[in-house]
């Protein structure tokens, strides 16, 4: 698929679950959160079927995401499904590392291609305030244990002012011994993440290069937004991931399925285009290509965040698929 802007869309990120087993303060309300009902989230046979028609549509790539997909039961069968389905070529997942350990051998079984582990802090104390959970352990266990497994992974941090600014040169050091990429993804101002400030991809490298001296540009930056870096000694690699300062809406080749089977264009925009309900209301495969491809004719050029608009997405990250 390419849209009117010349675009090669071909990445979905598929949100399977809006349950979470943190509550991370830049994601999740203090008050809590009123989950999805079960009925209205897409069932697994829904979610291969919509996949099928994606792929015959040109989308190569999925990354499965949550809340946190690892609650959901089944999900390796789910990955099972998507890597034999016609025209997909890879199948990841994105997980904070919790349920990552009991986990690890079932997700490469399946024949997982990566798994990207959300971590922002390597001390407890830390960890505890921003999650609400003693959890560290357990994702340190699940990240050790898929790299045991030769599983290819990648670290996402998200680096914020007053939480986590000293962690970030640690959480660094998991490429220093290990051929895993670390990426610093700057935060994205929605629902709970607009009242925090986030770090900028610039003041991160700063702040690496006065701990680990000058770093230098690679040239493959995969098929991904993220500017590679490496730093003298170092067996993995840095990434910044930089939409706010350094907008890469002009290569964006992603789109965006939620838990309840609404399609997103854009992350930025409220508008998208309820999949779940043709689905269920009888749609033919034709039908269903036909609402996809009409939603990638009007991706719009780029999101707008900075400025106030009606058009804003109100939902928080667990809603949409982080």
């Amino acid at each position: 698929m390419v849209d009117r802007f010349g675009r090669t869309i071909e990445y979905l990120r598929l949100s399977i679950t809006d349950k979470c087993n943190l509550r991370c303060r830049y994601c999740m309300p203090k008050d809590g959160v009123t989950p999805v009902s079960h009925d209205d989230i897409l069932r697994y046979e829904e979610i291969t079927r919509l996949a099928g028609i994606f792929a015959h549509l040109g989308i190569r790539k999925i990354r499965i995401t949550g809340g946190e997909p690892l609650v959901r039961k089944g999900v390796c069968d789910l990955i099972g499904r998507l890597k034999s389905v016609n025209g997909v070529e890879n199948v990841s997942l994105t997980t904070n590392g919790v349920l990552l350990r009991e986990l690890a051998q079932d997700l490469k079984a399946a024949g997982t291609d990566g798994i990207n582990i959300s971590l922002d802090t390597v001390n407890e104390e830390t960890f505890r305030k921003l999650t609400g959970f003693d959890g560290l352990p357990q994702v340190m266990e699940g990240l050790k244990t898929a790299f045991d497994r030769g599983m290819r992974l990648k670290i996402n941090c998200v680096p914020v002012w007053g939480i986590n600014e000293g962690d970030l040169c640690d959480i660094a050091l998991f490429a220093k011994d290990r051929p895993v990429d670390v990426r610093f993804i700057e935060l994205m101002p929605i629902g709970e993440g607009r009242g925090f400030t986030g770090i900028s991809s610039n003041e991160v490298l700063y702040l690496l290069e006065e701990r680990f001296g000058k770093s230098w540009t690679l040239s493959d930056r995969g098929s991904g937004p993220a500017r590679m870096r490496s730093f003298a000694g170092f067996a993995g690699r840095i990434g910044f991931i930089s939409p706010i300062s350094q907008s890469f809406c002009s290569s964006c080749n992603r789109l965006r399925l939620t838990s309840t089977g609404f399609l997103k264009t854009c992350l930025y925009y409220a508008e998208g285009y309820d999949l779940k309900g043709a689905l269920r209301g009888g749609a033919s495969d034709e039908e269903l290509a036909r609402l996809i491809t009409g939603a990638v004719k009007e991706k719009p050029a780029g999101h707008r965040f900075g400025e106030k608009k009606d058009a804003f997405e109100e939902k928080r990250m667990y809603q949409i698929g982080g």
